[in-house]
């Protein structure tokens, strides 16, 4: 008889799939599946109470993979049904079973006499039993063994506090405004709010967390333990002629490359080539400062008649006409301090111009900003180891930028504050949450690590580079002051700014090529994605957990805040396309705009006259012919060389899964879900004609293969 009956009824979950997927279901909802059930319960009557002998339920937990994650309480669930049926509280216990412990999945059956079909929300709880009762739990999937096609999965993803009654619905995904929980959630949020707490740890620097809280912390060491791993490492390769001393020749430097674990990088046999050289502006860590050059800068003391014997009979004006001259302009690091008296950083600009085998190759450099006597402009016609001593002196400037704002202060820094912000102000249920916590895995820890062990005083940076701990955090607090997320955060704009966008000027532009598909492709998923849970402006004007966290992304820093600049709707979002651009900036940042400033650290760091943090004495202030002994004088000794080698291998190790391939999964709503499938086959085209245009570059550009991009700033 029951069997005969429940044929007969169409269970919501069913129906809200059958409707969804025939294109009828405008009517519906986006933003949950509870008032879709309350209408399918009046109107269609699937859900008739009911008494049976016996209902067995299947019940699956996941205990999350964080530190004291597990828990030795004890475990009570109600399952309650659309139409309002509820089971007796169940324990949850395997006999003989250790439950609940960090990282596993447990599997429970629990019967009872109330048969619950569609199970629209749990009602859970634990005690404080056990000598560690706390619990962190990432998700419950329940079925009724009756039905076992219907699986109702609850995102928990939650510290479960000692006996407070947890109320999660099915797919927990509403919009603040549309919660049924409202009280829940805002208890949550005042909790995130004690533990994520906004500070400025460096004065005049990015936001950051005062203190990390327990759940940010990596839940297993030994990837990210940076001074067990170089220990480690060094003794695998074997290296031990990099103890004392200095270099004897730039060959004898070569030598020491002789380990699978630290092998020659790509850049030792290419490093003093101006076509390599050019490269390193469009197609490696430092890819988003050259510009487009259309008039000669005052400050730049290179004529038409200097310049002319290397345009290939082009006149200036031919050239601008053209788009064929570039320049990279460091007027920022201008005054810049550096770890001691003994060490100076330069503030150069350098031309490049675009050949007719379209090769991008300098051919002015200016080591200072002001013209003088004793601050010539190198050209490529100066005696050979001159040239390169103002190529190396123009990269230690490249590299000060590269390591303090591309890398340290535009992504891991910025991001931080964001992260922070996040925490503080929108619900774990909240969609937007969803989307962006698989972007935020590790970001403040691995900051948390980096900063501790190399960028503090006596660390890594101030053995390493010029410019040491002192004039990397006054660059940073510099570029903060200019980074702007409709401009420098949303890369169309950026190239636009920098005359970059068309790709018929610099065709070799490799970082262009390859990140702007990756920008569309988020965008396009992040619209699809925005548009899904807010049909109306109004659902975004009031919705208060955005527009709290709109207005801490602006905040100024000294009064708690993130302090962006450029914030479209500069703290009110009022529209899709504001909310849109803010969410690209993000994940854009946290994935592309890290992974091409990241992963090639140890191919351009790992072999010093290449890219040089550390150069010892003073730039050239004439073109007085140098030698080989004076490029190795002027490079870092042995000891400080295989720090650099070392480090620059471990943070170009890949950390986290690929794009798209997320660690955990916080989207459960099925069409959500479907956005998240679509985003993910078109990560895959991409990364078909990356790897397809890789067959033709020499040397291939490999970073931004959406296969190679992480989720998150990890490493």
């Amino acid at each position: 008889m029951w069997s005969n009956i429940n044929q007969m009824l169409v269970r919501p979950a069913t129906l809200i799939s059958r409707l969804r997927s025939t294109g009828n279901a405008k009517s519906l909802p986006q933003h949950g599946t509870r008032a879709v059930r309350q209408r399918l319960c009046q109107t269609h009557s699937p859900c008739v109470i009911m008494s049976a002998s016996s209902s067995s339920y299947n019940i699956v937990v996941k205990t999350g993979d964080r530190k004291k994650a597990g828990t030795d309480a004890n475990i009570r669930i109600v399952l309650h049904g659309a139409c309002g049926q509820k089971t007796s509280p169940a324990k949850l216990d395997n006999l003989f079973r250790d439950d609940f412990e960090r990282g596993r999945t447990d599997n429970f059956t629990v019967r009872d006499d109330v048969d619950v079909r569609s199970i629209s929300k749990i009602e859970m709880w634990r005690d404080k039993a056990g000598v560690a009762s706390e619990w962190y739990v990432d998700t419950i999937e329940v079925r009724n063994e009756a039905s076992p096609c219907d699986i109702f999965m609850f995102p928990i993803y939650r510290w479960v506090k000692a006996n407070f009654h947890y109320s999660i619905l099915h797919l927990d995904t509403f919009l603040p405004q549309d919660d049924p929980n409202p009280d829940q959630r805002h208890m949550e949020i005042a909790d995130k709010r004690t533990t994520y707490e906004v500070t400025q740890k460096v004065k005049g620097a990015t936001a950051q967390v005062k203190q990390i809280p327990d759940d940010e912390q990596f839940s297993f060491d030994y990837k990210w333990n940076i001074a067990t791993r170089k220990i480690k490492m060094i003794a695998q390769s074997k290296i031990i002629s990099l103890v004392s001393g200095t270099w004897e020749s730039l060959a004898h430097l070569k030598n020491v490359y002789t380990s699978e674990i630290l092998k020659e990088p790509t850049s030792a046999t290419r490093w003093s080539n101006d076509i390599y050289f050019g490269l390193q502006r469009t197609a490696n860590m430092n890819h988003s400062v050259i510009k487009l050059c259309s008039k000669i800068p005052e400050n730049l003391a290179a004529t038409e008649d200097m310049l002319k014997p290397f345009l290939e009979g082009w006149s200036l004006k031919q050239v601008f006409d053209t788009n064929r001259l570039f320049i990279v302009d460091y007027k920022i690091l201008e005054g810049l301090p550096c770890k001691s008296d003994k060490f100076m950083v330069c503030a150069p600009m350098a031309l490049f111009f675009l050949n007719g085998e379209q090769h991008l190759v300098p051919i002015a450099i200016q080591l200072k900003q002001k013209p003088a006597e004793d601050n010539p402009v190198f050209l490529p016609t100066d005696p050979l180891w001159t040239w390169m001593m103002a190529k190396m002196w123009f990269n230690n400037a490249d590299a000060s930028y590269h390591q303090s704002l591309t890398h340290l202060g535009f992504t891991h820094l910025l991001m931080e504050g964001v992260v922070v912000v996040t925490h503080r102000n929108i619900s774990q249920s909240h969609p937007l949450f969803k989307l962006l916590a698989p972007h935020y895995l590790y970001l403040i820890a691995i900051n948390t690590r980096g900063l501790e062990l190399l960028v503090s005083e006596g660390g890594w940076v101030d053995k390493t580079m010029n410019i040491g701990i002192k004039g990397m955090f006054e660059l940073i607090r510099r570029g903060i002051n200019e980074w702007r997320m409709d401009q420098h955060g949303t890369l169309p704009e950026d190239l636009r700014a920098r005359g970059m966008l068309s790709p018929k000027v610099l065709p070799g532009y490799h970082f262009r090529t390859d990140a702007l598909p990756l920008y569309y492709a988020i965008n396009t998923y992040v619209k699809k994605y925005v548009k899904l849970y807010y049909d109306t402006p109004e659902k975004i004007t009031s919705d208060w957990e955005i527009q709290n966290w709109a207005g801490e992304l602006v905040k100024p820093r000294e009064e708690g805040g993130c302090g962006l600049l450029g914030v479209p709707g500069n703290g009110k979002i009022e529209n899709q396309e504001q909310l849109i651009v803010i969410l690209t900036s993000i994940i854009y940042t946290c994935s592309v705009a890290h992974a091409a400033t990241n992963f090639p650290q140890y191919d351009e760091y790992a072999f010093p006259p290449n890219y040089p943090a550390s150069l010892a004495g003073k730039p050239p202030t004439d073109k007085t012919p140098l030698e080989e002994k004076d490029i190795l004088k002027a490079l870092p000794d042995k000891p400080t060389t295989l720090d650099v080698m070392v480090v620059t291998k471990i943070l170009s190790d890949k950390g986290t899964k690929s794009l798209g391939d997320f660690e955990v999964q916080y989207i459960f709503d099925p069409p959500a879900r479907q956005i998240v499938k679509e985003f993910r086959e078109e990560l895959k085209e991409i990364s078909r004609h990356v790897k397809e245009k890789n067959k033709t570059r020499n040397p291939p550009y490999e970073w931004l293969d959406p296969e190679v991009v992480p989720n998150s700033i990890s490493i």
